[in-house]
């Protein structure tokens, strides 16, 4: 081995493995482009961005970790989204859930997501 060598295997190494994907049509309907990362809560994203977000809730891009994927305007397409890890906990964003997400809670969700989307 030398110094600062790195042994890797050969079989390709899986992301998301055994988690809930969903895959989804999304089109932005601005007139800017859109670029999303890997981790950011799919369910808020830019209001321009068209698709039905309520079962977005708790996903994020299925892509690897510091990537995005970027919507030209106009432009429509499928994205895969895998469910969040740990306790669904979500802040930030634009706000629309700060608190771990669960059944009894969807609803006063929805109706936030509803006044964002006005």
């Amino acid at each position: 081995m030398i110094p600062g060598e790195y042994i890797l295997r050969t079989e390709p190494i899986g992301i998301n493995v055994n988690k809930r994907t969903i895959s989804i049509e999304v089109i932005n309907k601005g007139d800017r482009p859109v670029q999303i990362g890997s981790h950011y809560h799919f369910f808020e994203v830019n209001k321009q961005m068209s698709f039905d977000r309520m079962p977005t809730l708790g996903m994020r891009l299925n892509i690897a970790a510091g990537t995005a994927v970027r919507f030209e305007p106009g432009e429509e397409k499928e994205v895969e989204l895998v469910e969040m890890s740990g306790d669904k906990t979500v802040y930030g964003f634009n706000n629309l859930v700060d608190t771990t997400i669960t059944d009894a809670n969807r609803d006063s969700i929805e109706q936030k997501l509803k006044e964002f989307l006005k």
